[in-house]
């Protein structure tokens, strides 16, 4: 009899994601279980002989050091050196050593798929065991774009031939449908585009001999084969894999127009380029992913179509129905543009963390750090926006996808009311999402702060995937996020390391601040949870003395039925005054437990004083601008009724610093890229509130 939770999981999977991707996911297992695609991808194109074609604009050595500057071309010459050295900085981390070659007798990629085949991660030593993406980044050669930019710059043949070195022994160790670098579609895309780039910026590099040329083609073209036979779990996923596969045809259509296939690559290649971008950008402009990493990454697959588009011109390019974006794809990205750059910090260049971020990086060209999304945001801004925005380091990127600076139109970064607020030296992000799609995290109402280009309220970010609890993707979870969970339950159901199911929408309100100080102030709710349902309602205020506070009301069904429109001007009072006279706690009644992870300063917890007639506590942190406060309180507790259940805690990295909660592995913790984590500060307040009751908190920056 099959287990009746992975019946429940499919039936749901059915019906809230939908027939088509279920259908197509499997189908693709399907072709996995009968050897369809072992037959199929096994027959990649032999022989070669094809000519590569330069299809990428390639900037002016005196364009790019006119940019960078002396100090950043240092630095671009020492990451650059360290690869010559053998190491490569995966994920905008710290180097690590290059490693390619997989020991042993290599199985089919579908052995490895299925689990016929173990990938021996043990020959990576110093990185988390049984995670595949270790495996993986090494061999999307984004670190191919580091050597060819520093070649560009130097004129300097050591960095052409350490990327034909590493090339060969990739292509040597590694034959074409064999081994663990050949399971993922959107992997052998990624490689096929680093490919493509390298060989046209080393073309005339001494290091760049016949063979090479011949080789380099012939792997290209193997690689562009491996793709459409397995397209359909791409378009299951409906996400980065259909862009990034769709992207990695057009490219080889275009690059070898000589090859026989190369019509047909780039012509599939653009249309589900196409078809993705529309149907995975949503009316607002958000990503599919609901990722600020992801979303970037869709934004850097629409500039390299954007570059090819204009730059290449071939009889394949020829051949597409059309050479020029259509309509809607260019209107799609355009809003995609908008919604990121709202997010921009403007001092740090940076965003919150919100959704999945797994390090993807693919295109790194720019000197700029990983966390910096203006190269990426100014380029697209340029490209689909028609926008000039602010010059800088960050410009390197434009030049590489050949795109100009002499824009139409000058704008200041665009600054919506909603989800946005907005304060003298500070902003804030409060996530109220109508999914259209499976999210990533279980993040409705979480509250993103930033101050003086410094993330105070952070979200925990995703660290691996991969590995055993606590670590399998469990970053994702409602408690590690500045929210309110109910009796330590996620907000939606946990179906798999990368599904949630059960997935409800938050709603925004429209809210009407009369006082004389306040800068602005949104609201938004949501209905959720079963035995009992909760209404959550948060209201964010700025305030014009640097202050901001953040109120979280909390109702019990049945007593948020009441609609909106219908509230009395006593209902606060009212619900104040419920909680308070209500009897003891049955074992029952909600617990409610709010969070807010902050950086790991120093700190001081001060008691609140007794005449504030609330329970909490401020706790103090010294930035590098002077101490600010974060005051948590809540009216909604009395000694005699719920001391069992009141508490208030400062946990780091785990362990607790202050108060009587007790902990869970995942509380302390940020991850700023895939793989690193680094300690923070979760301050929490837990209590039972029957019927109804409140949450405060109150930011106070110095002036």
């Amino acid at each position: 009899m099959a287990n009746p939770n992975r019946l429940v999981i499919a039936f749901k999977s059915l019906f809230q994601l939908g027939v088509q991707p279920v259908v197509l996911n499997a189908l693709y297992r399907f072709g996995l279980a009968t050897g369809h695609y072992q037959r199929v991808t096994g027959k990649h194109a032999a022989g070669g002989g094809w000519q590569l074609k330069a299809v990428l604009p390639v900037p002016k050595q005196e364009e790019l050091l006119a940019i960078l500057g002396g100090d950043s071309q240092k630095k671009l010459l020492v990451e650059a050196d360290e690869i010559v050295a053998g190491k490569a900085r995966l994920f905008g981390g710290d180097a690590v050593p290059l490693q390619l070659s997989i020991q042993g007798k290599l199985s089919d990629w579908t052995a490895y798929e299925t689990g016929r085949a173990s990938i021996p991660y043990s020959l990576f030593p110093g990185l988390p065991a049984n995670d595949i993406k270790f495996i993986w980044e090494p061999a999307r050669f984004g670190w191919a774009f580091t050597l060819g930019r520093a070649y560009l710059v130097s004129n300097e043949n050591k960095y052409s031939e350490t990327f034909w070195r590493y090339f060969e022994t990739f292509c040597d160790a590694n034959p074409p449908c064999l081994g663990p670098h050949w399971m993922s579609g959107q992997e052998v895309a990624l490689r096929l585009m680093a490919f493509v780039w390298a060989a046209q910026i080393f073309e005339s590099a001494p290091a760049s001999t016949p063979e090479r040329k011949t080789r380099v083609a012939a792997s290209i073209a193997a690689h562009a084969a491996r793709i459409p036979p397995t397209l359909v779990y791409a378009q299951s996923q409906q996400n980065n894999h259909l862009l990034i596969e769709a992207a990695g045809l057009l490219t080889a259509g275009l690059a070898l127009p000589d090859h026989p296939q190369s019509t047909q690559w780039s012509s599939l290649g653009w249309k589900w380029l196409n078809a993705g971008l529309r149907s995975q950008i949503d009316g607002y402009g958000e990503y599919t992913q609901h990722s600020t990493n992801y979303h970037r990454l869709m934004l850097q697959v629409a500039l390299w179509a954007n570059a090819l588009i204009h730059n290449a011109n071939t009889p394949a390019l020829e051949r597409i129905r059309s050479t020029r974006w259509p309509r809607q794809t260019t209107d799609a990205v355009g809003r995609a543009t908008h919604w990121l750059l709202a997010l921009l910090d403007l001092d740090s260049g940076r965003t919150p963390n919100l959704g999945a971020n797994d390090g993807a990086y693919i295109f790194p060209l720019t000197i700029c750090p990983f966390d910096d999304y203006r190269p990426v945001l100014h380029s697209a801004a340029r490209a689909f926006l028609n926008y000039d925005l602010p010059r800088g380091p960050w410009d390197e990127m434009s030049l590489w996808f050949g795109i100009p600076f002499e824009s139409k139109k000058y704008v200041q970064l665009p600054r919506y009311l909603g989800d946005q607020i907005y304060g003298k030296n500070s902003w804030a992000f409060l996530r109220m999402a109508q999914f259209r799609s499976r999210p990533s995290h279980a993040d409705q109402l979480h509250l993103d702060l930033w101050w003086r280009g410094q993330n105070i309220a952070r979200d925990a970010g995703t660290y691996l995937y991969n590995v055993a609890p606590p670590w399998d993707n469990r970053l994702t979870t409602a408690r590690v996020h500045n929210t309110v969970t109910l009796n330590g339950r996620d907000q939606f159901t946990r179906a798999g390391r990368f599904l949630y199911l059960d997935w409800f929408d938050a709603y925004r309100k429209n809210t009407i601040e009369t006082g004389v100080n306040v800068l602005q102030s949104t609201s938004a709710h949501y209905h959720a949870y079963r035995r009992p349902g909760i209404r959550h309602t948060r209201t964010v205020t700025a305030y014009a003395d640097e202050r901001w506070i953040i109120q979280d009301e909390l109702l019990v069904k049945p007593l948020f039925i009441m609609p909106d429109n219908h509230r009395s001007p006593r209902e606060g009072s009212l619900r104040k005054r419920s909680a308070l006279n209500a009897p003891r706690l049955p074992a029952n009644q909600p617990l409610y437990r709010l969070q807010w992870l902050l950086p790991d300063w120093e700190w001081e917890i001060v008691p609140l004083p007794e005449e504030m007639h609330a329970a909490g506590c401020d706790l103090r942190l010294r930035s590098s601008h002077g101490w600010l406060t974060i005051r948590i309180s809540t009216d909604s507790y009395t000694a005699k009724t719920y001391e069992d259940t009141f508490k208030i805690g400062l946990v780091r990295a785990g362990e607790t610093l202050y108060g009587n909660v007790e902990p869970t592995a995942l509380d302390g913790w940020f991850s700023p890229t895939y793989g690193v984590k680094a300690p923070a500060l979760s301050l929490s307040m837990t209590l039972a509130m029957p019927g109804c009751g409140s949450f405060t908190t109150e930011f106070i920056f110095p002036r």
